[in-house]
C-alpha cells in the first residue's frame, strides 16, 4: 500500500495491540491469478516468529484451503476507525481557504506464509482456544465443553484450521498527523460532536 512516512506505524507493540482490538481479518490469496478476499477472526500469537503467529480456521467448503498452496504467502488486512474529514474541521481553512476533504483510517497489513492442518485435536484446541478469548470477556462465558461431544465433533469435521508465519508487519495510521496542531484539535473536535468513535486512532499527534 501507498505510505508515507508521516502516516507509518512499525513498532509491534501498537500493531500487536491494534489486531487484538480488531481481530476480524480480511486474508487475502490469488487464485488462477485473481485475488480472493475472506474475512476470518484470527487470533494473535506473539510467539514463535518476530513478529508473531496468526491462527484461525475456515470451512472446509472453502475452496481457500485447496486453492492456496500450503506455505504459500498471503496477506491479511486488519481494518480500524475510519471517518469522512470536511475542510470545515481546519481553523486553517479561515486563513487561505486551501484545503480539501480527505479520509481518515487505520489499518494494519500483515504478510506470512500460510499452513492448513485438518488434525482433530489440534482444531479442537485452536477452537476452544479462539472461544474462550472472544467469550471472557462476556457475564456468562460460554464454552466449547457447554457443547454435545458428538456435535463439537461433527462441527470439527467442518473446518480446516490455519496458521500464518508473520514475515512482515506494518499499520497505516492516517490520522492528521501532516496537520497542524490547530488544524488535529480541530478534527478531534468535529469528530467528536458527530459521535465518531475511536478518536485515538483517527487523530493522532506526530510521533
Amino acid at each position: 500500500m501507498y505510505l508515507p512516512n508521516h502516516f507509518s506505524e512499525r513498532r509491534l507493540e501498537v500493531l500487536n495491540g491494534f489486531i487484538d482490538r480488531h481481530p476480524l481479518g480480511m486474508l487475502v490469496t490469488s487464485v488462477d491469478g485473481a485475488p480472493v478476499a475472506d474475512h476470518v477472526p484470527m487470533l494473535l500469537v506473539r510467539d514463535p516468529g518476530a513478529n508473531g503467529t496468526l491462527q484461525g480456521h475456515v470451512a472446509r467448503a472453502n475452496p481457500l484451503w485447496r486453492t492456496t498452496a500450503d506455505g504459500g504467502e498471503v496477506l491479511v488486512v486488519f481494518h480500524g476507525a475510519d471517518a469522512y474529514v470536511s475542510p470545515s474541521s481546519y481553523p486553517s481553512k479561515r486563513e487561505d481557504g486551501k484545503v480539501v476533504p480527505t479520509w481518515n483510517y487505520a489499518v494494519v497489513h500483515a504478510r506470512g506464509r500460510i499452513r492448513f492442518f485438518e488434525d482433530d485435536a489440534r482444531l479442537h484446541a485452536l477452537v476452544s482456544k479462539l472461544t474462550d478469548h472472544f467469550e471472557g470477556p462476556r457475564p456468562e462465558p460460554w464454552s466449547v465443553a457447554d457443547a454435545p461431544e458428538d456435535y463439537v465433533r461433527a462441527m470439527l469435521r467442518a473446518i480446516v484450521g490455519f496458521e500464518i508465519e508473520i514475515t512482515d508487519l506494518v499499520g497505516k495510521f492516517k490520522a492528521s498527523q501532516n496537520r497542524s496542531a490547530e488544524d488535529r484539535a480541530g478534527v478531534r473536535s468535529a469528530m467528536g460532536a458527530a459521535g465518531v468513535g475511536k478518536l485515538d486512532e483517527l487523530v493522532r499527534d506526530p510521533d
